[in-house]
């Protein structure tokens, strides 16, 4: 019984993480092309960086992408544990 909700809780962690990854490309993504929007082409011309909404996105994304990739991963390997 106590190995069956184990199993349940692992699950629900790698669909967590996988969903958290998956925004994390989506919010990624989003930034790099709002990177290479006008307002921000012009926002780095006149003051020679990125807008701040494209940065923040970017860094967003690739913290989620971390974040989600690493929860995804332990409950993996977790569940591969308790299998044997």
């Amino acid at each position: 019984m106590i190995a069956a909700a184990r199993r349940g809780t692992m699950r629900q962690q790698q669909l967590i993480g996988g969903l958290v990854l998956v925004a994390g490309i989506v919010l990624l993504v989003a930034g790099l092309r709002a990177s290479d929007s006008i307002g921000s082409q012009l926002s780095r011309f006149f003051t020679g960086r990125s807008t701040d909404r494209a940065v923040l996105m970017t860094i967003g994304g690739a913290v989620l992408i971390a974040g989600g990739g690493a929860a995804a991963m332990a409950s993996f390997r977790s569940s591969r544990r308790s299998s044997r």
